[in-house]
């Protein structure tokens, strides 16, 4: 049985990852949970239900709401907490859902103490990819994606030779405003935004994969997971979302992994590597799926995936800055107190802005993640919307 600390819990990887708990009792159990303060109820009701031991809260007021639920679990307050709950002896597999910068740490530290750690937050790597990685193969920490994605590259590459790889192809659904003009997208709002075709997920996530910046950080992701330089990793736009990514080898072929838009089944292959789990009720019929379709991303109408690319070519503080920079600008999206279009225009403006330096520790990405955070806000009070 292995033992998981889920980190992200109320968030909709969490409750995923707990039906996939929900579904194997005798092969998973929960001793650790962590979340943000919005969800306190749903947080208090998760951990009666697992039993966890342990849950982090991000301040004391969160944790005193918990114990007033009577949740009788050792409550742990602030971000120390959620780096102890990551570095628990008690936990096999980490599960990292925490949406944002705020993942870094608690990824780190389950890093550092060597762990199976199941990565559904992304900006640890966007940010650091370099300092977690070599702390990876130093101490031994399994690294396995939870993005459908990176899971579908993770497994068409299993057993493989790297040198046979020409290229990597992540797949985008090309979200709610594929096939829209540049123009056309001036005045859209948050609804729009938020009105994802196939994927249930986080405001800041759905926003991400609006403006294709979420693929264009899976690209950065991708570089140092598996290895492979920004020039051998492509973009195709599948709106059927039904092919989650594809690896090109030298001969010419393509191996893909498919699968219906269900984030149960990468999280239930991370939880359970190197055996899959049935779940009978997820599956694709491609005979009534009919046709899928892939094209070119529109990079004029969506400038944040070329953005993305030139962070991960100029590398060092870059990619934390490109992060940084872009949760800030979808945050003030989010409140209204910023355009669409302007989102990328925030980033784009903070990289120009940046003087990078090479990244030796985690340290030095949260700097320059903070940096960024710092010159968006500043640059959306400039333009008279915050």
């Amino acid at each position: 049985m292995r033992r998981l600390a889920v980190l992200g819990a109320t968030g909709s990887i969490g409750e995923s990852t707990l039906d996939v708990v929900r579904r194997f009792p005798d092969r998973f159990r929960v001793v650790a949970l962590a979340a943000g303060g919005r969800r306190i109820d749903r947080l208090a009701a998760q951990v009666r239900e697992t039993g966890a031991r342990w849950v982090a809260v991000p301040d004391e007021a969160a944790a005193e709401a918990l114990r007033c639920r009577g949740v009788t679990a050792e409550v742990l307050a602030g971000p120390q907490g959620l780096v102890q709950v990551a570095g628990l002896e008690e936990a096999d597999v980490v599960v990292s859902a925490v949406v944002g910068a705020a993942g870094l740490l608690p990824t780190y530290a389950a890093v550092l103490a060597g762990k199976i750690v199941a990565l559904a937050n992304k900006e640890s790597l966007v940010a650091a990819g370099e300092v977690v990685m070599a702390a990876a193969r130093r101490t031994g920490a399994r690294i396995l994606p939870v993005d459908s994605e990176h899971s579908a590259l993770f497994q068409a590459l299993e057993g493989r030779d790297p040198g046979q790889v020409r290229r990597l192809i992540l797949t985008a659904s090309g979200g709610p405003f594929r096939g829209r003009s540049r123009g056309s997208l001036a005045g859209v709002g948050v609804d729009e935004a938020l009105a994802h075709p196939n994927w249930s997920m986080g405001p800041k996530i759905t926003v991400d994969s609006a403006t294709l910046m979420n693929k264009g950080l899976e690209v950065i992701e991708a570089r140092w997971l598996f290895d492979v330089p920004a020039d051998r990793i492509d973009v195709a736009v599948h709106p059927e979302s039904i092919v989650h990514s594809l690896v090109e080898f030298v001969d010419g072929s393509l191996i893909g992994q498919l699968g219906p838009p269900d984030m149960r089944i990468p999280i239930a292959y991370a939880l359970s590597h190197p055996e899959r789990l049935p779940l009978p009720d997820l599956s694709v019929d491609l005979v009534r799926a009919g046709r899928l379709t892939f094209e070119e991303p529109d990079r004029d109408a969506f400038p944040c995936l070329d953005l993305a690319y030139e962070a991960l070519r100029a590398g060092g503080t870059v990619p934390a800055v490109l992060s940084g920079a872009n949760e800030e600008a979808v945050a003030a999206f989010l409140a209204r107190r910023l355009g669409f279009l302007e989102i990328a225009e925030a980033v784009a403006a903070a990289l120009d802005a940046h003087r990078p330096h090479p990244l030796t520790t985690v340290q030095e990405a949260l700097e320059a993640d903070l940096w960024a955070r710092r010159f968006v806000k500043g640059w959306v009070g400039r333009r008279g919307r915050g």
